[in-house]
Order: structure tokens, then C-alpha cells, then sequence
């Protein structure tokens, strides 16, 4: 598996980054990460290969995060090299974690459209993943629908999360008018493969200030694991229930059909 595992990171070096302009206004890059990553799950899903299956796939879930402790420890060198302008943000790096709010408006009433029930709280709760599933399964107990949301979440997130937010960050960077450093910071989910999966196309796309984008990139992905989960325990979870509440026996697919019978 190892050696399968180098033959695809060498071919994503060969093929290096691609760059695609759409209209000549949208610039989505492709970086060698999702090579990577399709070319594992292709094997994985292939029949004739005998030697990646789930026991080897449940190793290496573990290990991405053992390996991807070396990008923490790169990001956070970078930050204390530009720890001046981290200072120099003042409350900006706090008030950006505000935006984990957004989903609860956004993704809870979609959720509630498809037919998810208290699963959704779960779920939509807050963008970021590793410090939500700690508070949701303290708060709501293991076996608890809440809980089967938030480990859905965490599963679709490492399958697909990191693919998804590399393609979203290329399209921003190319049609939205804003500095560096926030698209840098707005890459620090509390996800650190999707952090990272973030930070390439930002770095291509602004190549004079590398150090800069990885040191914010890297501060904020920190301030998304300490800081969120305070977030999610006094005004998350509360506001996704408060908010579920209403909304659910108004756009609940469950209840529009009561209603519709009745």
C-alpha cells in the first residue's frame, strides 16, 4: 500500500498543478492533491486490486492524520515568522469565526427540505468537524440521532469535503475581489486536510506572498479548533435547535405531507 501510495504522489508531481480559465474570467486549479485522491479511489474500488480494501483503508484514515501533522508543524513556523501580522489583525482572525454561523442558516433548512430530522442539528450545526463531533456526542450522547448527523458529516467531509472546498476556493479567488489574507483565513475550517486542500490553489494564485497566506491559513485553522467549539456550545447548537424548532414543522418533508393529506 505504501509503495502504491508513492507511484500516485509521483505521478501527481508529474502532472503538477493545471490551471482551466472559464470565459477568461473564472480560474479553477487543479492541484495535485485531487490527483491523489482519484487515483486511491479508483484502486480502492477496482476489483483486480487485492491489495487496498477496507482494513487497509481504516490504516490509512488514521495515518492521514498522523502524516498531516508535519503541514501543521510547517503552517505553524509560518505563523511565528509572521506573528507581527497576525497582531496586526487585531479582532479580525475572532470575528471570522463567526462565519461557522452561516451554515445553520443555509444548510439547516435545506436539510429539513430533503427529510432530515434532529440528524440536522448534527450536521449543519457549524462548518468545522473534528471539535464539533466532541461537543455533539458529549451533549447528545453517542447513539443519538445528533450524533449519526455529525459522524455523517465527518465521513462525507473526508471523502469529498476536501475535493469540494479545493475546487470552491479556486473559483473564489478568481472572481471575488478580496485580499489574499482573507481567502487564507477563510481556509482555516477546523479541518485540517480540507485546510490544506484550501491553501494550494490560494498559494497559486497569489505566489509573491506564500508565507504570509500559510501563517494566516495556519492561525486560523487553530482558532477554528479552540475558539469554534465555545462557539458551538453557547451559541451554535442552541440557535440550530431554536431554529430547527420553527422551521421543521413548516419545511419538514414529513410535514408538508401531513399537511398536503390533510
Amino acid at each position: 500500500m505504501h509503495l502504491t501510495v508513492l507511484v500516485f504522489v509521483i505521478i501527481a508531481e508529474l502532472i503538477g498543478p493545471i490551471e482551466i480559465n472559464i470565459l477568461n474570467r473564472v480560474s479553477i486549479s487543479i492541484m495535485p492533491l485531487l490527483y491523489t485522491m482519484v487515483l486511491g479511489l479508483a484502486f480502492y474500488l477496482a476489483k483486480p486490486i487485492k491489495w487496498i480494501g477496507k482494513k487497509q483503508s481504516k490504516i490509512a484514515e488514521g495515518a492521514m492524520m498522523l502524516f498531516i501533522g508535519v503541514l501543521i508543524a510547517k503552517l505553524a513556523v509560518s505563523s511565528g515568522h509572521s506573528i507581527h501580522l497576525i497582531f496586526d489583525m487585531g479582532p479580525a482572525l475572532i470575528l471570522q469565526e463567526l462565519g461557522h454561523l452561516a451554515t445553520i442558516l443555509v444548510a439547516l433548512p435545506i436539510a429539513l427540505i430533503l427529510g432530515f430530522k434532529r440528524e440536522a442539528i448534527g450536521m449543519t450545526n457549524s462548518i468545522g468537524r473534528e471539535p464539533e463531533v466532541a461537543v455533539v456526542v458529549d451533549k447528545y450522547g453517542f447513539n443519538s440521532p445528533e450524533s449519526r448527523g455529525i459522524f455523517a458529516l465527518f465521513i462525507v467531509g473526508t471523502m469529498i469535503g476536501t475535493v469540494f472546498i479545493s475546487f470552491l476556493t479556486s473559483i473564489c479567488v478568481s472572481i471575488l475581489p478580496l485580499h489574499p489574507f482573507a481567502f487564507a483565513m477563510a481556509s482555516g475550517v477546523g479541518s485540517a486536510s480540507m485546510n490544506a486542500a484550501s491553501l494550494g490553489p490560494t498559494v497559486a494564485a497569489f505566489p509573491g506572498l506564500e508565507t504570509q497566506i500559510e501563517a494566516f491559513a495556519g492561525f486560523s485553522n487553530l482558532l477554528s479548533f479552540s475558539i469554534s467549539i465555545y462557539i458551538v456550545i453557547f451559541v451554535a447548537i442552541p440557535l440550530t435547535e431554536k431554529l430547527y424548532c420553527y422551521l421543521e414543522p413548516k419545511i419538514g418533508r414529513n410535514s408538508i405531507n401531513e399537511k398536503g393529506g390533510k
